[in-house]
């Protein structure tokens, strides 16, 4: 039987395990795919203690790990005609990521470009997206200051070349072992922590135009303060405090447009996904780990097949 890693009840990192799985069946609309590589995100382990997007079905234990692929089409459900078997792709999948085979609805998957690795796709439908739909959000004029809280990890690595490359200037926030990462990456760094609005001002003497926060609570609430226009406030991280603040969460698009858009970044060679660590299947929870703790730098990505 196919191997998948899953959480079998909310909770801990005990309650995961590498299990057997019956092979999914594509219903109408659906694509089934051999899963080459999957992305590791916030959100995987966040489902796992219990957390539930809004409007997001019940989650139905066990559960498999995941929410962005990339991969080889295996079969197509009915009414899916821009997809055949053997067609190389990346999206979101319904049944986890973190597996051999999953399924993916046919709007939320793209075609992968022969240009790009399965590795990098697989980062491209949850962290690069969720990047640009923020930016895209945001409507900023090339000139403006943006600040990125947390741009050390995935969302913010592809938010900050986003905006760099659409000639915007960027500050960041993150850890102080991720400084010279971040810098690498064109962004004035600021360390995070008590004193962090009078920090980012130093360094945007003209004023920020928009804050995109990563991380949430108390260090959106610091944050916040720099911002003249509330409008101007945006997260992916915690929607009661940005709503409380009168912020915004990211309004994501979810579809095949913008997949599309962000490969053609990296294609182009104006996105780079920085994938700096992999693991195979059998390693997903050290993958899991990495993220979970808060100390990955750019993307952690599972390998599941060559």
């Amino acid at each position: 039987m196919p191997k998948a890693y899953v959480f079998d009840r909310h909770g801990g990192p005990e309650v995961e395990a590498l299990a057997d799985v019956e092979r999914p069946v594509p219903g109408p609309g659906q694509v089934l795919v051999a899963v080459r590589a999957a992305g590791v995100n916030p959100v995987d382990w966040k489902r796992r203690v219990g957390y539930a997007p809004v409007g997001a079905p019940p989650i139905e234990l066990p559960a498999v790990f995941g929410s962005e692929v990339s991969g080889v089409v295996e079969e197509v459900g009915e009414g899916v005609t821009w997809f055949n078997p053997g067609d190389a792709v990346f999206g979101n999948p319904t049944t986890g990521g973190y597996a051999e085979y999953t399924l993916l609805p046919a709007e939320l998957t793209a075609h992968k470009p022969a240009e790009v690795s399965f590795a990098d796709a697989a980062t491209l439908p949850v962290a690069a997206a969720t990047a640009w739909d923020g930016i895209r959000q945001l409507e900023l004029p090339p000139g403006a200051t943006l600040l990125i809280t947390g741009v050390g990890g995935g969302v913010g690595v592809a938010a900050a070349q986003i905006a760099l490359h659409e000639g915007l200037k960027v500050i960041g926030t993150a850890s102080v072992g991720k400084k010279d990462f971040v810098e690498g990456l064109g962004v004035t760094y600021v360390e995070p922590g008590t004193g962090v609005a009078d920090r980012v001002r130093a360094a945007a003497p003209g004023g920020v135009d928009a804050v995109y926060d990563l991380v949430g609570g108390a260090a959106l609430e610091e944050v916040a303060e720099v911002l003249e226009d509330p409008g101007k406030l945006i997260t992916a991280a915690d929607r009661q405090t940005v709503a409380k603040l009168g912020g915004s969460p990211v309004r994501r698009a979810r579809d095949r447009a913008v997949l599309d858009a962000v490969a053609r970044l990296v294609v182009e060679g104006v996105l780079r996904p920085y994938v700096t660590e992999t693991f195979p299947l059998d390693r997903a929870g050290e993958a899991l780990r990495k993220v979970e703790d808060g100390h990955a730098r750019g993307k952690i990505v599972i390998e599941v097949s060559g």
